[in-house]
């Protein structure tokens, strides 16, 4: 059977070192992450799925959960007889893998938060995202896009960078962009569940990100049990795209400390 999901799958099929799954955030897709399946599929196997709603995979209308996101990964990592992993995530993505740690722990042996937060939404954040949910439904992507290109990336960010970023957001539906606006609105509080992490954490956050500036990366980090923080300097939202080989490297030093991973090689520039 096909999997549900679009996605791409790099590198070695080996357990060791672990695969390596990235989900994207909103309202981006897959190749969100070609940096980093460019550096790290050399050594391991890289997996980086296009999440219901996004990019080639299926829109489904309506209201997505976070827990929909999360049990879509797993079935996708089923498919492919993947049984545990590395799990990241950026932004809405971040989010979608404490998710999957709350519904699958047992499979991630390690776990990346970049560029996202833990508390739930609040009363002022749910009307917020159930406002923008309908703009987008009657706009479109456009003028969303327009107006906050430049909050996720830096201002001063490379123009190959932007222009990536702005393809992503006007690329992606509208249906499915306000599925998971509705869907993020109503998530859990995730802070309690960082406290009982049991697998080694990495929190990276853009030094100028608006969206979830530093202090967010820096209590999520405090509430890990074994987590390392790590602020990119010249990024906002997106470090892994506007500050790739900071992002690759500190991703690379990290890994090594997983006790289940035996790869110590540096990934290429």
């Amino acid at each position: 059977m096909a999997p549900f999901l679009a996605y791409d799958g790099k590198g070695p099929h080996t357990t060791t070192p672990l695969p390596l799954v990235l989900i994207h955030g909103h309202p981006f897709d897959r190749t969100m992450w070609a940096p980093q399946v460019a550096a790290f599929s050399a050594e391991r196997r890289v997996i980086v799925p296009d999440l219901r709603g996004y990019g080639a995979s299926p829109v489904v209308p309506g209201i997505t959960p976070l827990s929909v996101f999360a049990e879509d990964v797993a079935a996708l990592l089923d498919e492919l007889r993947v049984p545990e992993f590395v799990l990241g995530g950026l932004s809405m993505g971040g989010q979608i893998a404490m998710e999957c740690y709350r519904l699958f722990p047992e499979r991630i042996r390690g776990l990346l938060l970049a560029d996202t937060f833990a508390a739930a939404e609040t009363p002022e954040g749910k009307a917020s995202r159930g406002a923008m949910a309908e703009r987008l439904l009657r706009e479109g992507m456009g003028g969303y896009a327009e107006e906050v290109l430049y909050r996720m990336v830096a201002p001063y960010a490379p123009p190959e960078v932007a222009a990536h970023v702005h393809r992503m957001m006007t690329g992606t539906s509208a249906e499915g962009a306000a599925a998971a606006l509705r869907g993020r609105a109503e998530r859990p509080d995730y802070r309690e569940l960082l406290t009982r992490v049991g697998v080694p954490a990495l929190v990276v956050v853009g030094e100028d990100d608006g969206f979830t500036p530093v202090s967010d990366a820096r209590a999520m980090h405090e509430a890990l049990p074994d987590a390392v923080l790590d602020v990119v300097p010249g990024a906002a939202h997106m470090p892994n795209l506007e500050q790739p080989a900071h992002f690759n490297k500190s991703m690379t030093n990290w890994l090594t400390r997983l006790p289940d991973d035996r790869s110590r090689s540096s990934p290429r520039p």
